[in-house]
């Protein structure tokens, strides 16, 4: 029983340090900080890479709002990856001024494998772009998003994501979890450690990349989440990424709870294939670089170990409290705080979110009281993800055709 005690000790301290550590990062978020200046003034040429899969339902409206770049036209080319289509994508694409490329290989399906192909073909053209976004067919992007890429270019700054903001926060309790999920890790993660020198990460989409960074070795990502694998691999190089809360992107989010399942699953899974893959690599970083910003980034990596920690935890007290003879319903009265905490801690935050950023708080209420469950849904997969992951890939299908001028 004592090496139960000195267990539960050590994991108590383990737990505690690491969201002492995030919590204290997530205030610098409220405060402004100064402008970084530009070291060259010019207008970038880039490159809006779209990798699209049976998208004809949305893409319309992404090209459209693309089309509409408070930018000169001459310094921004489209793209579409019209990714093993059976509908009308590429047609659609075309008709809107896209240049379409189409690619067929039914083994090789994911955004990673399209980025690869499409890029290693820019990259032995020696193409002469600045750099390039990549983009999901179901955004909209506001029309500053590539003046303030290019800002951010001017800067140095060499990979840098844009705001992903949600199309359709209050559809159901489903689109309100996401958004009030994004809203938090936007300001309280990613704009918290970009305040303070640290590294924000990729999320997804709406994001640019210098292309000198990826003319060496190309788009070599090998999970089913290569934003956050691309991230890790410029923060294990010592590359810190920009964050540019300016350059919004729109993303469209499932409406429903069976398809949030199987991709936040797919999420979850990337992540236990980005921790096999890279946590060696970022521990040796730590030690290379000296640098907290790589130390931050294996932190990241720990979120999964940390919940592995956290139930292991829960397990042991179970049994020390149990094999001291008390009985479940005074130990639930004992948890009743932690339990209450647990139910109010994400909602509050969320409203404090809504808040600080202004935004409307009764179309959110809904999502708001939902919020525990979206987030514990969340521990559930992170499980099943443990327990049984699955690698293949499975298309979201976007259905809300919004147009930019709803938004």
């Amino acid at each position: 029983m004592e090496y139960l005690k000195i267990l539960q000790q050590a994991a108590t301290w383990l737990i505690v340090i690491f969201w002492t550590y995030n919590i204290s990062i997530s205030v610098f978020s409220l405060i402004k900080f100064k402008e970084k200046p530009l070291l060259v003034d010019k207008k970038h040429k880039f490159m809006a890479i779209i990798p699209a899969h049976n998208e004809e339902a949305v893409i319309g409206n992404l090209l459209e709002s693309l089309n509409k770049q408070d930018y000169p036209k001459e310094l921004l080319d489209i793209y579409v990856i019209a990714d093993n289509c059976t509908d009308n994508t590429a047609a659609i694409a075309r008709d809107l001024g896209a240049i379409v490329y189409e690619r067929n290989d039914p083994t090789k399906k994911t955004k990673g494998y399209a980025m690869q192909w499409f890029l290693a073909k820019k990259i032995e053209e020696n193409a002469d772009y600045d750099a390039f976004f990549v983009f999901d067919a179901d955004n909209i992007v506001t029309p500053n998003f590539t003046m303030e890429m290019n800002k951010k270019l001017c800067q140095g700054e060499e990979v840098v994501q844009g705001y992903r903001d949600i199309k359709n926060p209050s559809d159901t309790w489903v689109t309100a979890g996401y958004a009030l999920f994004y809203w938090t890790m936007h300001r309280f993660y990613h704009l918290a450690r970009y305040n303070i020198g640290l590294s924000p990460l990729l999320n997804g989409t709406g994001f640019m990349v210098k292309f000198d960074v990826v003319k060496e070795k190309g788009w070599n990502t090998k999970t089913l989440t290569e934003d956050i694998e691309f991230s890790l691999i410029n923060i294990i190089e010592g590359r810190k990424l920009g964050w540019a809360t300016d350059a919004i992107v729109y993303d469209e989010q499932p409406l429903g709870f069976k398809q949030s399942w199987t991709q936040r699953t797919r999420w979850s899974v990337g992540h236990i294939q980005c921790f096999k893959l890279y946590v060696k690599d970022l521990a040796q970083s730590v030690v290379k670089h000296k640098k907290i910003m790589n130390f931050d980034g294996l932190l990241y990596l720990m979120g999964m170990p940390i919940l592995v920690v956290t139930l292991a935890l829960l397990l042991v007290n179970l049994f020390i409290y149990l094999g001291n003879g008390m009985t479940l319903s005074a130990l639930l009265y004992a948890y009743a705080k932690y339990i209450l905490a647990t139910f109010l801690l994400p909602p509050l935050s969320a409203l404090l979110i809504l808040i600080v950023d202004k935004r409307p708080i009764k179309p959110m209420l809904k999502g708001l009281l939902c919020y525990p469950l979206f987030l514990g849904s969340w521990i559930l997969i992170n499980i099943k993800a443990l327990i049984k992951p699955n690698t293949t890939w499975e298309k979201i299908d976007h259905v809300r055709n919004i147009k930019a001028e709803e938004l």
